[in-house]
């Protein structure tokens, strides 16, 4: 067989590495905490998994509901923005609805990324942005993301050359992997830097609902001009607990929509009719998921850090997302370290690398287990940095 070159610049040797590492461990009777992947443990709110559950009874439930779903999600999807962001969207041309939101973030460069072509792409970053340009060919102008500028992208350092090439901006705030959070200040100037090089910005806002400590993330299309530069996808995933169901949705510019809207139409008939019924429940119910879900994944983080900090291992808190991005507390390299971490003391992390070049020192920590396992975890990462000393 002769495999597609394609294939050689996907990042999967890190994430294979991983892979065997647990399959190796587990094996060998380890003991596994594993706070690598950043899927939510919780479930959907019960009147939610009720619309599934009865709705797939419905014989007419399983016709194509085609790219565009039906209009009552785009619908239900327009009225959330207006509650939550006051954001106003014409649920006809500025709503499309997603199998969830990696799904439209890898599609969107088939839109627009002819071979060769570049795109400004957040370096430490979720691993679709970079893999989704690689499946399109297309060229990668990292976007370093660093804690002396919190994190954030440094417009300014960009050449004057890679700012007239790059077709693509994507952005994520909450950030996964880093945690950090962005300012109506930071998105100002995201929408003046596109507008002056004629770039589309893709903002991944899967983690706005996942805030703590008073703060709340705004979207991106709350900037004046947003709309005219770019899209913002966002996740049912995180929000309300419905990672496995896959629906998401994007907004904003309508003939980026509209670009990928073609893309999609081209490769699936669109998302299962209860599965959108149970979107539009979710986005219309009460919200006390929400709520809950901050105040769960808040106590997690507090157990982590605090946890680490009093083992040594000096981390900050993080504003958002269900993360949290520490340094390296010993002197090896981030993948070392993980590999040291899982064999010694059965806790499973992230390396940085695996986000980047400019995540090496960085491990990041899914907070995706209850408090009870949390706290074990801790227990055995302070054992282990006992022993390194």
């Amino acid at each position: 067989m002769e495999f597609a070159n394609r294939l050689n610049n996907l990042q999967t040797s890190i994430y294979s590495q991983l892979a065997e590492m647990k399959r190796e461990l587990s094996s060998s009777g380890k003991d596994l905490i594993d706070l690598s992947i950043g899927s939510p443990d919780l479930s959907p709110p019960h009147y939610v998994k009720q619309v599934i559950s009865q709705l797939s009874l419905d014989d007419h439930a399983y016709d194509y509901t085609l790219t565009r779903g039906i209009a009552e999600f785009r619908e239900a999807c327009a009225t959330w923005y207006k509650k939550r962001f006051n954001v106003d969207l014409d649920p006809e041309t500025e709503v499309l609805p997603v199998m969830g939101s990696q799904d439209g973030l890898s599609h969107i460069f088939w839109a627009f990324i002819n071979k060769g072509d570049a795109a400004l792409i957040p370096d430490p970053g979720y691993p679709i942005y970079s893999d989704g340009l690689a499946l399109v060919e297309g060229e990668k102008i990292p976007l370093p993301l660093v804690a002396k500028n919190n994190y954030l992208p440094n417009l300014s350092a960009i050449s004057a050359a890679n700012a007239s090439r790059a077709k693509l901006m994507i952005l994520n705030y909450p950030n996964n992997p880093t945690a950090a959070v962005a300012s109506s200040e930071v998105f100002e100037e995201v929408v003046n830097f596109a507008g002056k090089h004629n770039i589309v910005v893709c903002h991944d806002a899967a983690y706005t609902e996942l805030a703590f400590d008073g703060y709340k993330p705004m979207s991106f299309l709350q900037t004046a001009g947003a709309k005219e530069v770019g899209v913002e996808f966002h996740s049912l995933s995180k929000t309300f607990n419905m990672a496995g169901v896959r629906l998401g949705f994007v907004v904003g510019n309508a003939k980026v929509l509209k670009a990928l809207e073609t893309i999609k139409s081209n490769i699936d008939y669109g998302t299962f009719r209860p599965i959108l019924q149970a979107g539009i429940a979710a986005l219309q119910g009460p919200g006390e998921i929400i709520i809950s879900n901050q105040n769960t994944y808040k106590r997690r983080r507090d157990i982590w850090i605090e946890g680490c900090n009093r083992a040594g291992w000096q981390i900050t808190k993080p504003k958002g997302s269900m993360f949290v991005w520490a340094p390296v507390p010993t002197k090896q390299d981030s993948l070392s370290f993980v590999r040291d971490l899982a064999t010694d003391a059965g806790v499973i992390l992230v390396p940085g690398i695996a986000f980047g070049e400019y995540g090496e020192g960085y491990v990041r920590v899914g907070l995706v287990k209850d408090e009870v396992v949390i706290s074990e975890a801790v227990h055995r990462v302070k054992g282990f940095l006992t022993n390194k000393d």
